[in-house]
């Protein structure tokens, strides 16, 4: 068996695509553009590349928006400040801040001022506890793009046994309550887990989220599965040069998966497509409008 390779970038590109439409659609209905806006504080080099990008994609969404970049030395209080300002401002459907924040900013005091319907990173107590409860809210965007790849391969996922390797709150967390609510029996791996290998062997369903290359060997994959890699690691290759790989030993799983994500190219592009489709749904919220439609 050679698994087909899910190709994240294709999916993603075609769900940019509806949210256009969506947002030409909206703004002929309100006047105006959805409103994203994204805020950093320091200077993290890989920080100031994700902002740069969500920037570019939702212009190109034909979104509205603001990159706010503070210094690194910005007190709590003055950023819990901008985002009350941020809160009340209605031209503004989305707020997200970059992760990580300097070590003097409580990432738990920014959740909990973030209001929940702009929260288009899903991150807020409020939203993870709608998550949790099976009613409506804004999901992580990482899981919600491993969710709709997962969803294109067609496969009933009701019934099926799912591994999710990892436990942070944004992605395996959120990515186990997105297969519970697709009857799944979901197990979460962490650190701690014993036996990992016989628990991945076992699984129809297995998404990587631990940051370790290659740490799913091939053979721990159930003939058939399907896996969702969302591990991002640089790695130096023979020849010195840096190089994109996931948590998952890609070529040795592909001889036992029914599909896969290759990395770079597989969740990666989600992420930032379900940031945009967040905000696009948020906008609709805020704005007393039905949710838009084929997203």
């Amino acid at each position: 068996m050679t698994a087909t390779i899910i190709d994240g970038a294709a999916y993603a590109a075609g769900l940019r695509a509806r949210i256009r439409d969506s947002a030409l659609t909206f703004k002929a209905q309100t006047g105006r553009a959805p409103g994203l806006t994204v805020v950093l504080v320091g200077e993290d080099p890989a920080s100031q590349v994700y902002v740069r990008n969500k920037g570019i994609a939702a212009k190109e969404a034909g979104f509205t928006g603001e990159e706010l970049r503070l210094p690194a030395t910005t007190p709590q209080a003055d950023l819990i400040a901008l985002l009350q300002r941020l809160n009340t401002d209605s031209s503004v459907d989305g707020i997200l801040v970059q992760f990580p924040l300097p070590s003097h900013i409580a990432q738990e005091a920014v959740l909990d001022t973030i209001d929940p319907r702009k929260d288009v990173d899903g991150l807020t107590p409020t939203n993870a506890g709608l998550l949790a409860s099976g009613r409506e809210g804004l999901v992580s965007c990482t899981p919600q793009g491993a969710l709709l790849l997962l969803l294109d391969q067609k496969v009933p996922l009701a019934g099926l046994d799912a591994l999710v390797i990892g436990r942070s709150i944004l992605v395996g967390k959120p990515m186990a309550q997105l297969l519970l609510a697709q009857s799944c029996t979901v197990t979460i791996a962490h650190s701690k887990t014993q036996q990992l290998p016989s628990l991945c062997r076992r699984a129809d369903i297995v998404v990587a989220a631990i940051g370790k290359p290659h740490f799913v060997g091939g053979d721990w994959i159930k003939p058939g599965a399907l896996v969702i890699d969302v591990g991002i690691n640089r790695i130096e290759c023979p020849d010195g040069k840096p190089k994109l790989t996931g948590d998952v030993d890609f070529e040795a799983a592909r001889a036992h998966a029914r599909a896969i994500t290759p990395v770079p190219k597989g969740v990666g592009p989600m992420t930032i497509a379900c940031l945009l489709r967040n905000t696009m749904i948020a906008a609709c919220r805020n704005a007393g409008l039905p949710p838009p439609q084929g997203l």
